[in-house]
């Protein structure tokens, strides 16, 4: 959805989001994952889950009668009817030639117009992606749109902000909200889902924050309050986990809650330390309550905020990246600079999961007090 991107990414983007699929390596491999995305849409865990159980023979012919059958299925009736006659003429042969004694014989071979019959179904099918492609692209710009176009410059601060969809838009958001009394709000929240559901969900959970914000005595009554509205929307299955942080030019302090978002890291001189859980996610439960913790921090010292795409980041293997990968890759250099630190997350990240693509979206807020 938004950020700063640093490094060779940043060159990749004239805004603030990545423009890298999450995929990369030979063409083997990319095959490989393709493969694997269009078992993972087509299938359910289910059947994937009693594939694994199969012997190869059995598995290969009865996974690509699934994808066929779930293929076919998902075209429209006309283009069904379009696909079943293709495959009919394209077997199909005929002769048509006077005999002296039996009359006219038929000859002739209608495989291109069943080849053309197949290949106008694809079009069609490439058209609807085109289509649903360009209105991606176009929620992606309003996305962009939404977000600030850099990071913010607080005094007595450094601040690093990424944020990357797995799909063209993504539910993430890294937003920073001037506040009345000359402070800051940064806060990084990660709705349920992923795709165009998690996007409008998203800017629908983002316009609901800043509308509060100016009403509320406390960063716990915020939430308290978010949670409320978000509740008498009775959106089906619509919670986020989100962390706000609130911060003053030249303060040694911030002020944190958590609604249920990944306990955040602070990187201290003598070692890493994990902030508390804090209350439920928005939207979860009716009467949620909230606490406000007060982080005091040395010069020097890191708040590192994530969500779950970089923890769940899963290898070919299916692996996941994992806290002590993160926290090997925080203490791998004593000292660091916000954007450092995020550039070697992310590069690590991107190099456990390579070459799969990655399931979820990838968001982080990194501040260092100066």
């Amino acid at each position: 959805m938004t950020h700063v991107l640093s490094g060779d990414r940043a060159s990749e983007t004239a805004g603030n989001f990545s423009d890298s699929d999450g995929r990369s390596g030979s063409i083997p491999a990319r095959v490989r994952g393709e493969f694997n995305d269009l078992r993972e849409s087509m299938l359910s865990d289910e059947k994937r889950k009693r594939l694994s159980g199969l012997p190869f023979p059995f598995r290969l012919v009865i996974q690509w009668w699934w994808l066929l059958r779930a293929l076919f299925l998902n075209l429209s009736p006309t283009r069904r009817i379009l696909l079943m006659a293709g495959i009919v003429l394209s077997g199909l042969r005929f002769e048509f030639s006077p005999q002296p004694v039996t009359g006219w014989r038929l000859s002739g071979d209608l495989t291109i117009v069943g080849l053309l019959s197949i290949l106008f179904v694809l079009m069609l099918e490439l058209k609807d992606k085109l289509l649903a492609k360009s209105e991606l692209q176009d929620g992606r710009s309003v996305q962009r749109a939404l977000m600030p176009e850099r990071s913010p410059e607080i005094a007595g601060w450094r601040v690093w902000l990424f944020t990357r969809p797995a799909n063209d838009v993504g539910g993430d958001l890294v937003d920073c909200i001037p506040l009345d009394h000359s402070g800051s709000a940064i806060l990084l929240a990660d709705v349920a889902g992923k795709g165009l559901k998690a996007a409008l969900l998203m800017a629908k959970l983002q316009a609901t924050i800043r509308a509060l914000v100016p009403l509320c005595r406390s960063n716990a009554q915020l939430l308290h309050e978010v949670n409320q509205a978000l509740r008498r929307d009775n959106l089906p299955q619509f919670f986020a986990s989100l962390v706000y942080l609130q911060l003053q030019p030249g303060s040694a302090s911030l002020r944190a809650v958590n609604a249920g978002h990944p306990p955040p890291i602070v990187v201290r001189q003598g070692g890493i330390e994990q902030l508390g859980k804090g209350g439920p996610a928005l939207g979860l439960m009716q009467e949620a309550e909230y606490d406000e913790k007060v982080i005091e921090l040395a010069r020097g010292e890191i708040v590192l905020l994530y969500t779950d795409g970089l923890t769940e980041a899963q290898n070919p293997m299916g692996d996941f990246f994992g806290e002590d990968r993160l926290r090997s890759v925080i203490l791998a250099r004593a000292s660091q600079t916000p954007a450092e630190l995020g550039e070697r997350l992310v590069s690590a990240c991107d190099l456990f999961q390579e070459p799969g693509k990655a399931h979820d979206d990838l968001s982080l807020v990194i501040l260092q007090r100066v």
